[in-house]
């Protein structure tokens, strides 16, 4: 291994992403390494890469581009590119920044341990990355994620939130939507199996986590083949919310045409299971929806909105769009903009279109949208979203929202690092997280003397800001809501 052991890992892109750089962080810890919060700071340093927009691979190459200095400084340092633009790009990211050792795919993120110890002994560098699918050699991707699996407990510190967990239920996708690079860079659909997947999930209760949420591509189309009868998401459902200790279930990303009765079933019987659901629509216009390759319309995408509000009254729903997708005219626009208006989403994630070589959309459509066109359209599909949004939360104001509390906001934790003593004081522990409500009155307003700004998510993933103490990090406790915007809810703690 290398003699020096610190590292700084940054993450870009989605709940996949952050997951890979949980385990990545936890084998190197477990190897011995110390992680710590700046490049500079570290002898390696590693970059868990985003391909789905040419924004997140420009921001990669930038940041390699200031690191440069960095490694002339000491040649012994190690710089690597991890995950979907190291599969992506492979050999072309050592021609543009020569000074990177290590390019990593995201199914060979296993092998780190062992391409770290190749570089410390002065090996040259090194690459590994999935066949390309093109290949027909579905069993060689297989093998490669089946690696990187995790066998053993993640380490809490390396979670980004102890309390909560993500669990992959399933690697890869299979729909081919046009613009999308993801079936490239992470091979085929392949689920877990499902003994599997709900002893990794006890382990996480028996550490002490109360919240996980199933991660899949498609997440809804997850269906475990090992046994004598198919195991499908809603079974799995039935199954991980019999674990004591676990209080919240979520799973991401989900298909619409994978939107079944018996999954919506199961979140209305199963009082664990989130009332919230992502569901990605990306337009509103069948013409553009053919052009993805979504394999729905837009009336289909209705109806099932419907049926979640059947079986899920009050369920929040979110969405993910594309605007100035090729060939996209202003009426399509505006259909995508009425399709918004009628769902009323929680949220929505609003992306300009980005072509990425290697896609169908790439090569049979053109990218005649104009940058001005997208940037127009982008705006005005958010600020109806965010009207929307702020009318949903209204209904709160004045309300009682059960909240797991995540831990320091975003702010609490910029002004910490900016106080010049904070280096001398040591980290609150936080308490045990515990049953029920939690804990009586004193206990809930001790130490108030040292309350930071924290955030948390109700059941429906809405976003609480309030203060109180640190140590309240994992509690699931009342905040009344006292004031809102399109993205929050502000409030206080309220005494059981």
């Amino acid at each position: 291994m290398l003699m020096t052991r610190r590292f700084y890992l940054d993450t870009v892109g989605c709940q996949m992403n952050v997951l890979d750089s949980e385990l990545v962080a936890a084998m190197l810890v477990g190897a011995g390494y110390v992680r710590v919060d700046r490049p500079d700071r570290a002898d390696l340093v590693l970059f868990n890469t985003c391909s789905v927009r040419q924004h997140a691979e420009d921001k990669i190459y930038s940041a390699l581009g200031r690191l440069k200095a960095w490694k002339q400084q000491w040649p012994g340092r190690v710089l690597g590119v991890l995950g979907c633009m190291a599969q992506k790009d492979r050999e072309r990211i050592f021609e543009r920044a020569p000074h990177v050792d290590l390019v990593v795919g995201p199914g060979q993120l296993g092998l780190l341990p062992l391409l770290l110890d190749g570089l410390a002994v002065g090996g040259p560098p090194q690459i590994e990355v999935s066949l390309d699918r093109a290949s027909g050699d579905r069993h060689a991707v297989r093998s490669s994620h089946a690696r990187h699996v995790p066998v053993r407990d993640i380490q809490a510190a390396s979670r980004a939130v102890p309390y909560q967990a993500m669990v992959r239920v399933m690697f890869g996708c299979d729909k081919f939507c046009s613009y999308c690079i993801v079936p490239s860079v992470r091979g085929p659909e392949q689920s877990r199996p499902a003994d599997e997947i709900v002893d990794e999930v006890r382990r996480l209760a028996d550490a002490g986590c109360v919240e996980v949420t199933l991660l899949g591509q498609t997440v809804n189309s997850y269906c475990d083949r090992s046994g004598l009868a198919p195991v499908r998401l809603a079974d799995l459902l039935g199954r991980v919310h019999e674990i004591d200790g676990i209080r919240r279930l979520k799973f991401v990303t989900n298909h619409p045409r994978h939107m079944t009765d018996e999954l919506l079933q199961a979140m209305h019987e199963l009082p664990k299971v989130s009332p919230y659901l992502h569901v990605p629509a990306q337009s509103g216009s069948n013409a553009v929806l053919e052009r993805m390759k979504r394999g729905y319309t837009v009336e289909a995408y209705r109806e099932m909105l419907a049926r979640i509000r059947q079986f899920v009254p009050g369920a929040a729903v979110t969405s993910d769009f594309i605007v100035g997708f090729c060939g996209e005219t202003e009426a399509e626009f505006q259909e995508t903009v009425e399709l918004v208006r009628h769902a009323r989403f929680k949220n929505s994630f609003i992306f300009k279109y980005s072509a990425r070589p290697g896609t169908r959309a790439a090569e049979l459509f053109s990218d005649d949208v104009p940058e001005s066109v997208k940037r127009r359209r982008n705006n005005e599909l958010l600020a109806v979203q965010d009207a929307i949004s702020l009318e949903d939360n209204q209904p709160y104001l004045g309300r009682t929202v059960e909240v797991l509390v995540e831990g320091p906001s975003k702010a609490a934790k910029k002004r910490r690092r900016n106080r010049a003593d904070d280096a001398a004081r040591p980290h609150p522990n936080p308490l045990p997280p515990g049953e029920g409500t939690f804990f009586g009155p004193d206990a809930l307003w001790a130490g108030l003397q040292d309350a930071v700004q924290l955030v948390g998510r109700t059941t429906c993933d809405r976003i609480v800001v309030f203060d109180g103490p640190e140590r309240w990090t994992g509690r699931i406790l009342p905040v009344a809501v006292e004031k809102i915007d399109a993205f929050t809810l502000f409030g206080k703690p309220v005494a059981p």
